[in-house]
């Protein structure tokens, strides 16, 4: 196995494992075995644990990003970039269960409530799609004028449950659903 595709078996086998049975349900030696790779080969890549799991979110953070890229126009009015982003976001969430259920843990975790503050917050200088457009809708007056934490929970709140429900399968989801989810939650924001 190359160095790089060991990393990659390393971070295949911490997201499968976390996402199915947590953190601490994740040890170091399982993470081994479903990787097919000695336990000190994890530590050549990753100092320990906490820096494999930041690591690991980091990388499906680039990913997601990129995917909410793809056909995002910023000319166009903030209604239908919001559609395009909750659609895309709903879209990849569905497509990659695991990186939800990943994330999901993450967020809700120690180790994601500083890097939600700072998405939210806009904290150390970091880009954030979602922050960018409702702070410009607010400033525009097409979004409603309140605190941008409850603008993420009205926006998020409901496409992450509702992902959840999809994976979980309470509910099928088609390309109409997924935009009338949307919609409603566009409803949630909107002035």
């Amino acid at each position: 196995m190359k160095k790089s595709s060991k990393r990659d078996a390393i971070m295949r086998a911490t997201l499968e494992l976390i996402a199915t049975h947590g953190f601490h349900g994740a040890p170091m030696a399982m993470i081994s075995n479903q990787a097919g790779v000695a336990v000190g080969s994890i530590y050549r890549y990753f100092e320990n644990k906490d820096v494999l799991i930041t690591e690991l979110y980091r990388e499906l953070e680039v990913r997601l990003y990129l995917y909410l890229q793809e056909g995002y126009a910023p000319e166009k009015p903030i209604r239908d970039r919001f559609l395009h982003l909750g659609t895309k976001l709903l879209c990849y969430f569905i497509e990659n269960p695991l990186d939800f259920r990943y994330q999901e843990q993450f967020y809700n975790s120690p180790y994601g409530v500083a890097v939600r503050r700072d998405k939210i917050l806009g904290n150390k200088g970091n880009s954030n799609l979602f922050r960018e457009l409702f702070e410009k809708g607010m400033t525009q007056h097409v979004m409603k004028d309140l605190p941008l934490v409850l603008l993420f929970d009205l926006a998020f709140g409901p496409l992450k449950a509702i992902a959840r429900d999809h994976i979980l399968g309470f509910i099928i989801l088609d390309e109409a659903l997924i935009f009338q989810t949307v919609e409603a939650c566009w409803d949630a924001v909107r002035r």
